[in-house]
């Protein structure tokens, strides 16, 4: 009976499923939907859409909206009315048009009634001949979009027929071949795969050019014939259109009433391209806007700049002034009309009536005349001419050759137009490390394996050739146009010259182009996969042992006895390979095909999806009988080329399959039966090349680093499907392990880990690996008792922690390895939880994750891995001149807190006569003392204790700091501040943001480890609000894209990880030292121009204004003007702009080279030097004082001689 709580959703199943019957069982007798009546608001429900038939009653309705696009604004019917609309939204614009109809009142006309009409349709027309280009250049690439082809089923004809994109609907059923971009978001339902997969490219999304797998939905990968949409039977509800690419929740409720969940990989996204496969086919679930690539594309961002800020408050100050001096002028003119008492002066008007006007009256008239006179105070030109000296500024930023990087081939992108001058500003910077300060090229270095340390210095020397090799690339490349070249295929075992080949330093910049270009085009398709990164030298010890607990290996096996047998040593260090080879994500292809993958197929039943399956698979009957229980798997040969069908036997123990690898490597796959009388089947694609080396494609390169590693100890990864991962040992040959659940990474857990059914044991193992923060915290407590395995254990542990730490110390990036046996019981109760948490539709990811933390725990310790990320060419030099400029440096990493420090220590972030303040705290009480602690120390050294202490305690509130003044420097007493993530999560809390910013405000750097995400994004608003500074955020990756938002100014480098960073930045760059020149060369030149561009503007406007207001004293403050009305109108417009747009756009006060070599000439656009408040009044004063002099020096030398 279900719940209170299950009712609803039991209900609206229900509902759901009568509905989809009506239809489906009696299509001709009601009209078909695409859209279920009684869909929630959360929810979306999509049935099959078939189209019309001819003469038929069935007509499909479209509720959802079409697969067109349409990025343009306006219509040639709406152009008009909607630019105006819209341009009229700025003030400046209704302004000008309530002078102008002012003007059009004869009582207080000024000029011409046309004249005054002109400047102002010259700017809206200006500005919308303008908007119109940038529409029509939208217009044409929609145009391109919706008339690309595809193929869509049609049940009139029964087959696909060719549709342009637009003409895609929800629930039409899409047909798409190897190559082709994916028009609309699409269910995955079937596949050319034998075993359901789709390959695709989501370069057009994220940059990544690595390819994601995409799987057939449950229920649709057992199927033998090819699939035929007449036959689709299901009801898909599925969450509402939403723009997070990495998230999708719904599930399908099949005709038998059973249902199964759907998640983001059963989805394939528009704009991605199909690769890998020759053909799949899905149902559209979301189309045209709804989709989410078009929920991500924002365009250019648009925010007001700090100068822009300060600029609207002095207009406002100009309508003050001019609304004064028109009252002073209507006072004027009331007060000399009547001087004149009765007796009315001969050039009076009088009014309609024939009577004359009063002077109260004439001087209201009086005052609406001189706000259309002086209207020039307030330059409609202004705001014009600022957006187009921005665009100028953009375009020779973007064309700056020093901001261009040959090895990515990449320029600076700018995607917000408006906010340049704040390059010129900023204060504090938050800046990612891995990829951001370092290259992002992961490097196997060093490990430990069951408490015992393998340097690999070997390797380290080969490293260091390729540190050797950036000195000389220079020189060689001045001396000589060409380098002998030789193959990078070369042994990785090799330490020779050799190795220093172009080939070699392909993943380098040099100072050729070509070379450039063509380490660009070698890496395109599979990245972290330079030479640096995969030519793996390995540790001869540990390569010895690894070999001999593959032959002792190979003898149990043969002899057919348990792996028991082995020592726990050399149990542990096969372990830690198959780990390091199994538990991770990459993927397969071979070197003259990257786009193709290798695979290996071994016929074994399919991964367990259900409790029947599981209680068929795992009783102890089918553990242990040897019953020769047979059955016949076959495949449709239709389904994929690559594909031999065959039907195999399958024994009791047909999971465990293992091939010994022949010794001719040409050799043709073949069928072999191993010595417990198993039967696998093996079917290996074309394309090895002579060295058998394989291509891994990884999403990170952690991943490819740790697979490189293993393969380089001949544990290598040779295939990987959604169901099995083939593994290849020295001696041992090919082993298939049955993946029976992935638990992917995420930045809460901190760890991945896999659940796999061990070919040679039988097992169901937990491999796991992860930050060693989390994993030792996880680990299964050994026994009280002094025994020899408890004792081990806490050996193992205390050595591999040791090791950690000095890894940590060495700069190098640290992952724990681990597993966990499964006995069936348990298995079987975990996995009544994780499918449930799967088919759940509310709060499915808690499910999830609770999930797989019940999973991971009890884990025993394997080893550690120890990854070198190197620094970026020029970091160290950047971060140093950044310094000078008086900018503070914050990095926000998720490494472990010692490989921050060494690598903040590489770069110059910290000195070695700084004083380190180290805050880990357990608790909040903790933290608040460590807190208290640390500011004793700083105020014992500080001059400025008291006022340190104050604003610890918030009594008082934080003043503006720009980090230059000596205010400022007193506090910065030589220290620098350590946090990690969990006490930077109590730092946080209200109760402790003030002293922990007070306390942040008073070191020279800030590095905060361990953060996540939203940490960052805290930490960055924390000093923006508080502080009022401005504020930078520079990262790589998408766990850095919410500080990118948060902070005034967001970069985002293009590195290894996609361009999601880029993507969500103001501006991106290719590397760090990018953002020397951007910040105190354009930066410093944009802010300088702007601010004297500006204060000229309302300097020349007051003294024009001036002038005519000098002459009302002469005129009785009638209005008139001493000047002709066209010259007064198109002053601004035309007379008195050009100059200004030269200057804010070419202007140069000091050199790039100047600036470059004296950082410190930055501070002047921290501290506003150029344009603060009073600058505003000083020009004001200079504009009177000139007007004074300009009008009546003139004046007085007419009435003198």
């Amino acid at each position: 009976m279900a719940t209170r709580h299950e009712r609803p959703r039991c209900s609206r199943i229900s509902a759901v499923r009568n509905l989809y019957y009506r239809v489906w069982r009696n299509p001709f007798s009601m009209q078909g939907y695409t859209r279920l009546e009684n869909e929630t608001p959360e929810r979306r429900i999509v049935m099959p859409n078939y189209g019309s038939i001819k003469g038929g009653h069935f007509r499909s309705q479209r509720p959802y909206p079409g697969n067109e696009i349409r990025t343009t604004k306006y219509t040639l019917l709406t152009f008009i009315p909607r630019n105006l609309y819209e341009q009229f939204h700025r003030c400046a614009n209704i302004y000008f048009l309530f002078l102008a109809l002012l003007n059009w009142i004869p009582v207080v006309e000024a000029f011409r009634k046309d004249i005054t009409m002109i400047p102002l349709v010259l700017v809206l027309g200006l500005v919308a001949i303008k908007d119109a280009v940038e529409d029509f250049r939208r217009y044409r690439f929609d145009r391109v979009h919706n008339h690309l082809a595809t193929e869509a089923w049609d049940r009139n004809e029964k087959k696909y027929v060719e549709k342009y994109w637009k003409e895609v609907q929800v629930g039409d059923f899409v047909r798409l071949r190897c190559n082709e971009i994916i028009p609309a978001d699409i269910l995955l339902l079937s596949s050319s795969d034998p075993d359901g997969l789709c390959h695709i490219e989501t370069a057009n999304l994220d940059g990544e050019t690595n390819l994601k797998q995409r799987q057939v939905i449950k229920g649709f990968t057992e199927l033998e014939t090819e699939f035929d949409p007449m036959k689709f039977n299901s009801v898909i509800e599925c969450e509402k259109p939403n723009n997070d690419l990495n998230r999708f929740q719904g599930y399908i409720i099949y005709k038998n009433e059973k249902k199964a969940g759907l998640s983001k990989d059963n989805l394939l996204l528009r704009g991605c391209t199909i690769r890998n496969t020759e053909e799949v086919v899905g149902i559209a679930i979301y189309a045209g806007h709804e989709t989410k690539a078009m929920l991500n594309n924002n365009g250019p961002r648009y925010k007001r700049s700090k100068l822009e800020r300060q600029m609207n408050v002095d207009v406002f100050w100009c309508v003050i002034i001019l609304v004064v001096m028109c009252l002073f002028s209507a006072i004027g003119h009331g007060l000399w009309v009547a001087g004149y008492g009765d007796q009315r002066p001969v050039f009076d008007v009088l009014s309609a009536d024939g009577t004359s006007l009063s002077p109260a009256l004439s001087g209201l008239y009086l005052f609406f005349t001189m706000i259309i006179v002086l209207q020039v105070l307030i330059p409609i030109s202004l705001y014009v001419s600022i957006e187009i000296i921005k665009i100028c500024q953009v375009f020779f930023i973007h064309q700056d050759v020093d901001l261009y990087d040959e090895e990515t081939d990449s320029h600076l992108q700018c995607r917000a137009l408006n906010i340049t001058e704040d390059l010129g500003q900023i204060q504090y910077i938050f800046s990612d490390k891995t990829g951001t300060l370092t290259e992002n090229k992961m490097v196997f270095r060093r490990c430990t394996v069951a408490g015992v340390e393998y340097s690999h210095d070997a390797n380290a020397k080969r490293l260091a050739m390729y540190q050797d090799l950036d000195s000389e690339d220079e020189e060689c490349m001045s001396k000589s146009e060409t380098i002998p070249r030789c193959d990078s295929t070369s042994s990785h075992q090799s330490a020779k010259v050799g190795h220093r080949t172009q080939s070699t330093k392909s993943h380098r910049r040099t100072g050729s182009r070509a070379e450039a270009k063509r380490a660009s085009i070698l890496s395109k398709h599979t990245a972290f996969s330079s030479p640096m990164e995969k030519d793996i030298t390995p540790d001869p010890q540990l390569l010895e042992k690894v070999n001999e607990c593959a032959s002792r290996l190979e003898v149990l096996r043969q002899r057919g006895q348990p792996l028991s047998h082995l020592t726990p040593e050399l149990s542990d260090t096969i372990d830690f390979f198959i780990a390091l080879t199994v538990c991770n994500t990459v993927m397969v292809s071979s070197p003259n095909q990257p786009r193709h993958k290798v695979r290996v197929r071994f016929e074994l039943k399919s991964p367990v999806k259900s409790l029947e399956d599981f209680i068929k698979r795992f009783t102890p009957s089918r553990l242990t009988s040897g019953s020769n229980n047979s059955s016949s798997s076959s495949l449709s040969t239709s389904k994929s080329l690559h594909r031999i069908s065959s039907s195999t036997l399958v024994s009791p123990s047909s999971d465990v399959a293992s091939t010994k690898m022949g010794e001719d490597s040409g050799r043709s796959p073949q069928r072999e039966k191993n010595e417990n009388g198993f039967r696998a089947e093996t079917t290996i694609a074309e394309g090895k090349d002579a060295g058998g080396e394989l291509r891994y494609e990884a999403e990170s390169p952690d991943e490819a680093a740790l697979v490189y590693a293993a393969k380089a100890y001949n544990c290598a990864l040779v295939g990987r499907l959604p169901e099995l991962v083939t593994v290849e040992l020295p001696h041992v040959g090919k082993l298939a392990f049955e993946l029976l659940h992935t638990l992917g990474f995420d930045s809460t857990r901190k760890r991945m880990s896999v659940v796999v059914r061990h070919p040679l044991t039988d097992e169901i193992v937990v491999y796991t690996k992860g930050a060693d923060s989390v994993i030792m915290d996880l680990l299964q407590q050994p026994p009280p008792e002094e025994d020899t395995a408890g004792k081990r254990t806490r050996k193992i542990r205390s050595k591999t922690q040791n090791y950690l730490n000095q890894y940590a110390t060495d700069g190098l990036r640290t992952l724990c390895i681990a597993k966990r046996i499964l006995h069936k019981e348990e298995y079987a109760h975990w996995l009544e939880h994780r499918l449930e948490a799967e088919s759940a539709v509310e709060n499915r990811d808690e499910l999830l994750y609770q999930s797989a933390v019940c999973l991971e725990t009890d884990l025993q310790l394997l080893g550690a891995t120890g990854i070198e990320d190197r620094l970026q060419d020029g970091v160290p030099e950047t971060i140093a001149n950044l310094r000078k400029a008086g900018l503070q440096i914050w990095v926000l990493t998720g490494d472990k807190q010692e490989t921050a420090i060494n690598i903040a220590y590489s770069c110059k972030l910290l000195a070695q006569d700084e004083e380190l303040l180290t805050l880990n705290a357990e608790s909040q009480e903790n933290c608040a003392a460590l807190l208290e602690q640390c500011i004793s120390r700083v105020e014992s050294k500080s001059p400025l204790n008291k006022r340190l202490h104050a604003a610890a305690n918030g009594a008082v509130d934080f003043v503006p700091s720009n980090g230059t003044s000596p205010s400022a420097a007193a506090m910065r007493h030589n220290f620098s501040l350590v946090v990690d993530g969990r006490t930077l999560t109590f730092a946080l809390e209200k109760t402790l943001e003030d002293k922990f910013l007070a306390l942040a405000q008073s070191c020279r750097t800030v590095l905060c480890c361990r953060s996540t995400p939203l940490q960052k994004s805290m930490v960055v608003k924390l000093v923006r609000d508080r502080l009022k500074v401005m504020t930078l955020a520079i990262g790589d990756g998408a766990n850095d894209v919410s500080m990118i938002q948060v902070a005034d100014v967001g970069v985002g480098i293009s590195g290894q990880e996609g361009m999601q960073a880029a993507m969500a930045s103001d501006f991106a760059i290719a590397r760090f030292r990018h953002l020397q020149k951007l910040l105190l060369v354009h930066g410093h030149w944009c802010y300088s121009r702007l601010a004297n561009m500006v204060l000229y503007f309302f300097y020349k406007n007051a003294m024009f204004v001036a002038l005519l207001f000098w002459y009302q004293f002469f005129c009785g403050f009638s209005g008139s003007t001493m000047i002709d009305q066209w010259y007064l109108i198109f002053f601004n417009l035309l007379f008195s702009s050009v100059p200004q747009l030269i200057t804010g756009i070419l202007d140069k006060d000091v050199s790039a080279e100047t600036l470059v070599a004296l950082p410190h000439l930055y501070k002047s656009g921290q501290q506003s030097e150029e344009y603060k408040p009073y600058m505003f009044w000083m020009n004001m004063v200079d504009a009177l004082y000139q007007s004074l002099v300009c009008f009546f020096f003139p004046y007085l030398v007419w009435s003198f001689f």
